[in-house]
């Protein structure tokens, strides 16, 4: 027993069972009951009936929209910008250690901080975005955090901004595993700039960029806490994403069930991404 393989993985496994594992199947369990809070009668089995109540709920399929756009209106030019930066960052600049630190700094700040920062830049009274523009005679003050159609896109900006960095590492450790004789066998064969990025540096970066967008797609469909401190889900529900609607039936309402039952939902959907993920990847080792 003590020379088995099992028991050699046993005290990594254990917290992967206990803190994972274990409160997944609780969850879903705790899906096909009425648990609610301050019940004074026990927790009662009723099958499928949050997931048909569930069916109907307008407002969640309106977060899940919600929860779409945003983590696609994040993941998209998140991974765009993040290039362009790792593109720059892995030219031989003057002080390039310390823009790649600067470049970092987000990602070390907790998301409540970050967003609690944002929340003085978008200021309605004394917003430095809105005193550059007051400045700028670019019109008056607008409420960036409270309007219905600025909302969002003012929480998208900050989503992109707060997960920027992390894609920048990733693709940046990929392009210094670029061969530099690649990059110099093309120049000698005169392809321009753009022919190189596309004939050496995105062959080799392709498999880097697909892990790191797929990982952000999922984390950014799961946010909460930046949204929560930034609008917590409003105005109007314009910014509940799928996670601040759980936790609101959960939290505020106390129907347990029902959140659980919306949380198996959005496990559902992670599992399908990850799934068209892994099959991707599948492929591409398969064609190489």
């Amino acid at each position: 027993m003590l020379h088995s393989p099992w028991f050699l993985v046993l005290p990594a496994l254990l917290p992967i069972l206990l803190l994972s594992v274990g409160p997944i199947l609780y969850g879903i369990a705790l899906a096909f009951t009425d648990a609610q809070s301050g019940r004074t009668q026990a927790t009662g089995w009723i099958g499928a009936l949050n997931f048909r109540d569930l069916l109907h709920d307008t407002l969640f399929w309106d977060s899940f929209r919600i929860g779409l756009v945003w983590a696609v209106g994040v993941t998209v030019p998140q991974f765009l910008l993040a290039l362009g930066l790792a593109l720059l960052l892995d030219q031989k600049l003057r002080l390039r250690w310390l823009a790649r630190a600067l470049a970092i700094v987000p990602w070390a700040m907790p998301e409540v901080v970050v967003g609690i920062m944002w929340r003085l830049v978008y200021n309605p009274d004394a917003g430095i975005l809105n005193e550059t523009l007051r400045g700028l005679g670019l019109g008056e003050d607008r409420v960036w955090l409270g309007g219905l159609a600025t909302a969002l896109p003012a929480v998208l900006v900050v989503g992109v901004w707060a997960g920027m960095p992390q894609t920048t590492v990733a693709l940046l450790a990929g392009l210094q595993n670029t061969p530099r004789e690649l990059h110099e066998a093309a120049a000698i064969d005169g392809a321009g700039a753009w022919r190189r990025f596309r004939t050496v540096t995105w062959p080799a970066l392709r498999p880097v960029a697909l892990t790191i967008s797929a990982l952000n797609l999922i984390w950014n469909f799961n946010s909460f806490a930046l949204v929560y401190v930034l609008t917590g889900g409003g105005p109007g529900g314009r910014t509940r994403l799928p996670m601040l609607f759980a936790y609101e039936e959960a939290f505020r309402y106390g129907q347990f069930g029902y959140a659980a039952a919306m949380g198996c939902v959005m496990v559902a959907v992670i599992s399908v991404l990850l799934a068209l993920y892994l099959v991707g990847r599948l492929k591409g080792d398969e064609d190489r």
